[in-house]
């Protein structure tokens, strides 16, 4: 199977011109430094809307946060080589901070799960869909109410504040490229280790820490996007598929949970089990083709890949 974007880099440009917010970012005179501190910056601006946004549920809230963090600590990931203890210690208290905005995850994984088993081709009735959906449903409220308390918020609102103050220290526009292919290699080498051999057998845990990482290695990836917007966008796209493949298994692995003895969906535990492994089979197939040509480079031709799409681009400019 191809790999993606095999071939020579080339320049994107739009409307007959390169895109002036990636040159501004990656102008030759400033290195890959300032596209590092402009990604930092967003996120953090990102997370503190959500916090202030009085439009948003909790749950939403919640959600968006989430989202947030995963960027950062994926970017702490690329700075923990350049940076050192600062980025891996700030690394560790957003994966902190994470664990306790999941409270409400594994009842909405649930409620994505049985989304999922609509599309299954065995048969499964409306009505039964509709009453585990409610009993669900009940559980992520109850969660809600007892998650995203006020001292919660008041820890992520410390945390932010606490990573603006960091951002305004650390040395950021100084960083070369070398060092950030290197983190970005090491991230890519993780998550092609993680790859099972026979991926039928692969142990729920197994898949989801190969999920983990290549949620990672999209963010990281999205950095390079100023240098070859084309393959930054179908890599990114390629990743993001992947993930999706595995979070609906992992979804499915949580809703099977839900169905253990004296669990709140025990009851449905005869008809459920052939769905969930019929859908389980059919993610992990269309998986294993996603991450065979995602990961289809060894590591030593990925970084020196794009640390060609970096020469060029400061040779074009």
């Amino acid at each position: 199977m191809a790999r993606i974007g095999a071939g020579s880099p080339k320049r994107e440009k739009k409307g007959g011109r390169t895109d002036v917010h990636s040159d501004e970012m990656l102008g030759p005179a400033s290195g890959f430094g300032p596209s590092l501190a402009a990604a930092a910056g967003s996120i953090l601006e990102d997370a503190r809307g959500t916090l202030a946004d009085p439009k948003l549920t909790d749950a939403e809230t919640v959600h968006e946060l989430r989202k947030a963090l995963k960027r950062w600590r994926a970017l702490m990931r690329l700075l923990s080589g350049p940076l050192g203890e600062p980025a891996v210690r700030m690394r560790i208290e957003a994966r902190e901070l994470m664990r306790a905005l999941s409270v409400t995850r594994d009842a909405q994984a649930a409620l994505d799960a049985l989304t999922d088993l609509g599309k299954s081709d065995l048969p499964f009735s409306a009505t039964s869909r509709k009453t585990i959906g409610a009993r669900l449903t009940r559980l992520r409220v109850a969660a809600e109410a007892a998650g995203f308390t006020p001292a919660l918020r008041q820890r992520m609102t410390q945390y932010l504040e606490s990573a603006a103050l960091s951002l305004e220290r650390w040395p950021l526009t100084s960083i070369g490229f070398a060092a950030i292919a290197d983190e970005l290699t090491g991230t890519y080498r993780r998550a092609r280790r993680l790859i099972p051999d026979t991926w039928a057998e692969a142990e729920a845990r197994e898949l989801h820490e190969l999920r983990k990482r290549v949620v990672e290695h999209r963010h990281q990836m999205e950095l390079l996007e100023p240098l070859w917007p084309k393959l930054a966008k179908l890599w990114g796209k390629e990743a993001q598929r992947l993930r999706e493949r595995l979070g609906a298994s992992q979804d499915l692995t949580v809703l099977e949970s839900f169905t253990a003895p004296r669990g709140p969906l025990a009851t449905w535990r005869a008809r459920l089990a052939p769905l969930i492994a019929a859908r389980r089979e059919r993610h992990l197939k269309a998986a294993t083709k996603l991450a065979t040509r995602l990961f289809a480079e060894k590591p030593k031709a990925f970084r020196t890949r794009i640390s060609a799409l970096w020469d060029e681009r400061r040779t074009d400019q």
